[in-house]
């Protein structure tokens, strides 16, 4: 095999593809991830109803019992980030990676040069994009409904991103089961998962009024040090060390959903 002028040949002269740039590849599964949310309003709807249904709801039948009971201020800002939670939780591209796996047309992406990463990291670009067309309406209720942030627009934004960190964090479980399984049943039931992590935390009360085992659980669920952290953003000052925690819960949350992900893909790879 020999190589003249940056393109690499056969003994036969006959040319093979060359890698693109990691930018190239990014960008092609992107465009492609991209497009297709847009083709699909229904995913949004239920994915909305969810978040919204929860935070009107906690906020009508458990404000006054909360805020009598001295144990929250402000209900509303307490019940916002949970809101979040519910909104980007479980929002991921892997249903639309299942369809690819049963047509063939991710087997075909394998063949070409294509760096393995790109095929999640785009997905991911999408997944971010879709994660923010949800939070933004959820937050804009909570400003409706009288939520004020001490931090100001720029505490909005930080709350924004945030929120979608963890989205983002935890999209890489639906796509590990989808790597390894190909199932749309299985992949649609990922948000199973979310449900301990979802109740075994500071849903309804601080952790501070938390008991027993509750509270012992509370203390390992990485969703109560995010959730103090989307709330932190709420208080008058930046409270930098809730959102450092916050922000190591994501990352060993990412660590752990993506760890499993991309041993999934290496395990397809080596399958095909």
């Amino acid at each position: 095999m020999t190589a003249t002028n940056d393109t690499t040949t056969t003994t036969n002269d006959e040319p093979l593809a060359r890698r693109a740039s990691i930018v190239h590849d990014l960008r092609t599964i992107a465009k492609r991830s991209c497009r297709s949310v847009f083709r699909e309003p229904e995913f949004f709807i239920p994915a909305l109803i969810i978040p919204v249904f929860f935070f009107v709801v906690n906020i009508g039948a458990l404000q006054d019992f909360a805020q009598s009971s001295g144990v929250v201020t402000d209900f509303k800002a307490f019940q916002l980030p949970v809101a979040i939670i519910f909104a980007v939780t479980g929002v991921s591209r892997a249903s639309a990676l299942v369809v690819d796996i049963q047509s063939g047309y991710f087997d075909r992406l394998l063949l070409t040069p294509i760096r393995r990463p790109m095929l999640l990291l785009g997905l991911m670009v999408a997944d971010l994009m879709a994660v923010m067309m949800l939070a933004i309406p959820v937050t804009a209720l909570g400003l409706i409904l009288g939520v004020e942030f001490g931090t100001g627009v720029l505490g909005i934004i930080a709350f924004l991103l945030y929120g979608s960190a963890w989205g983002l964090a935890f999209a890489g479980f639906p796509y590990a089961i989808a790597l390894k399984t190909g199932n749309p049943a299985a992949v649609n039931s990922s948000f199973v998962l979310f449900f301990p992590f979802a109740f075994l935390t500071t849903t309804f009360l601080p952790k501070e009024a938390l008991t027993g085992w509750l509270a012992t659980v509370a203390t390992y669920n990485p969703v109560t040090y995010v959730l103090a952290g989307l709330r932190s953003l709420l208080s008058p000052d930046w409270e930098w060390g809730e959102l450092g925690k916050g922000m190591l819960a994501i990352l060993l949350v990412t660590a752990v959903s993506f760890g499993l992900a991309s041993a999934a893909m290496r395990g397809r790879v080596a399958r095909r």
